[in-house]
């Protein structure tokens, strides 16, 4: 191919790897998504890339990786054939999949009418982040604010983790919690009560009626979560028979949601007892 990318140092792929880092991401209002799946989720869900990396070399006997660049050519959107080195500075993965697109950043959204609603507070870690906003997806929330002192949604392991969920979900980003409480007051909950998820209190998250318009506060793996959201949310806490104080910050709130997930199927089914 005689258009092949064959350097790292070539400049389409040096400005590509800016993106990868939150301040270029931010001005640049472009992100970088790596891997079939990833792309594939963003394109079902009506986001158009701007363009599509592809290492030949890496997808060799890769049907989904063919079918992913047939369907990319097919919407008459650029797709750059590299060679494998000349890819890497765009990946972030030990085994790459040899797909990099470049889409818009999504913009900063809040949905009009909410009643579940899930607030990340100092979680760091990109991998709890990422799973939290999958589980979040599937339980039925319909709205995530990433709080002060919170991983940037876009990192790439967010994105990976959260397997699509940034196409599915409203998310917004505040920067203070002044910023945090004028976003929600923006937002149709109703009358909310707000949970915070903390080890050893007496409120079991069972006890808690999910049905009613709720946020869920789910606090960092190292600090636990800010003293705004401790003075203003309820602290409940999940019953634990063994030893260990405490669970992974995106295993608690998995456990948590889907409690909710449960409880709001179970009024909506009371509603309509045709559901069942």
């Amino acid at each position: 191919m005689l258009d092949m990318i064959t350097s790292p140092k070539n400049s389409r792929i040096k400005g590509a790897q800016k993106l990868l880092h939150k301040r270029y991401r931010t001005s640049e209002k472009l992100l970088l998504l790596e891997g079939v799946r990833l792309i594939n989720d963003a394109l079902d869900s009506a986001v158009c890339p701007k363009l599509l990396f592809y290492a030949p070399d890496l997808i060799k006997k890769n049907s989904q990786a063919e079918n992913l660049i047939a369907r990319v050519e097919h919407m008459n959107i650029e797709c750059v054939a590299c060679t494998p080195a000349a890819l890497v500075p765009l990946t972030k993965t030990v085994t790459p999949q040899g797909v990099v697109a470049v889409t818009a950043l999504p913009e900063d959204r809040l949905a009009p009418h909410v009643s579940l609603l899930l607030i990340l507070d100092q979680v760091r870690e990109p991998g709890n982040a990422g799973t939290l906003l999958r589980s979040a997806e599937a339980a039925g929330v319909e709205q995530i604010i990433f709080a002060p002192n919170t991983v940037d949604p876009f990192n790439d392991k967010v994105l990976r983790g959260a397997m699509g969920a940034h196409f599915r979900l409203p998310i917004s980003v505040c920067h203070t919690w002044e910023q945090l409480f004028l976003a929600l007051d923006k937002i149709n909950l109703g009358s909310q009560h707000a949970y915070l998820a903390k080890s050893g209190n007496q409120l079991s998250y069972e006890s808690v009626s999910w049905c009613e318009p709720s946020i869920l506060i789910i606090g960092g793996e190292a600090d636990g979560a800010s003293l705004e959201a401790q003075a203003w949310a309820t602290s409940i806490s999940i019953p634990m028979i063994g030893k260990t104080e405490s669970l992974n910050a995106a295993v608690a709130g998995s456990i948590i949601l889907f409690e909710a997930a449960r409880q709001r199927r179970s009024c909506t089914n009371q509603v309509n007892p045709d559901n069942e």
